[in-house]
């Protein structure tokens, strides 16, 4: 799988302070996008229009859904902000 991160993801990145940290977890979503593992918590959402996933990384949290080969990864916010 490949991963796509929107741009306002990327600007949340490089702004966290936790950089490294983060694309570490999110470089792992290649692999299994679906199971949780050390450090990264993984959670289906629901209510949502597709099937997204709620990755945790700490304080800062990561929406993102699958479509084909690729790993969509759509929102990007700290823990106190919630979900929309």
């Amino acid at each position: 799988m490949k991963i796509a991160v929107h741009p306002r993801v990327v600007k949340y990145i490089n702004g966290s302070g936790d950089k490294e940290r983060i694309v570490e977890h999110l470089k792992a979503l290649e692999d299994d996008p679906f199971t949780n593992r050390s450090g990264a918590d993984i959670k289906k959402l629901s209510g949502k229009e597709r099937d997204m996933f709620r990755l945790r990384i700490g304080d800062h949290r990561f929406e993102y859904f699958v479509d084909d080969d690729t790993v969509w990864i759509d929102e990007a916010f700290r823990r106190g902000r919630g979900y929309r």
